[in-house]
């Protein structure tokens, strides 16, 4: 991974120095951003802590990422000149840890007998369901060519 910074301008009126840079990372996937302010950190001969990466970008199929950072002169100045969530980002254990996922607590022994009642009361069909399974609805057509069915079927059964 090597990092070439492409320009470094002086912002007096926010007190920081804004940098883009270009990461060429070839055979590696997109570097994490603690190890790109570790690096910038070392090539500009600050600490760590005083700079806030505010964005990397990094295209499809091109082992190259670009970014643009910003370097400020003590930690305090970091913190008012930057959003809310930069910083959270930027501080060590500031992600929120996963909660296991809690296990479903077991019912007492009188709870399935109660389950079975109820089960064997929804196979039984309610009369709407007697009703609608009765008479399903037919075409004309389809009405009219029944007793024909049933008049071919009687003189089969005859001989």
């Amino acid at each position: 991974m090597e990092i070439e910074i492409r320009s470094q301008r002086n912002n007096s009126l926010l007190q920081r120095t804004e940098i883009h840079f270009v990461i060429h990372h070839d055979g590696e996937g997109t570097p994490r951003r603690e190890l790109v302010r570790s690096e910038l950190a070392d090539q500009l001969k600050t600490k760590k802590d005083h700079i806030i990466i505010d964005h990397m970008k990094s295209g499809f199929g091109i082992h190259q990422t670009i970014g643009y950072a910003k370097m400020y002169s003590s930690v305090e100045k970091a913190k008012q000149g930057e959003e809310k969530h930069l910083i959270k980002r930027h501080t060590p254990g500031s992600k929120e840890e996963k909660k296991p996922k809690e296990e479903p607590k077991e019912e007492s022994s009188e709870q399935p007998s109660q389950e079975k009642e109820t089960s064997d009361e929804s196979e039984k069909p309610t009369e709407q369901q007697e009703h609608s399974e009765e008479k399903p609805e037919q075409s004309p057509d389809q009405e009219s060519e029944k007793p024909e069915e049933k008049k071919e079927e009687s003189s089969d059964e005859k001989t």
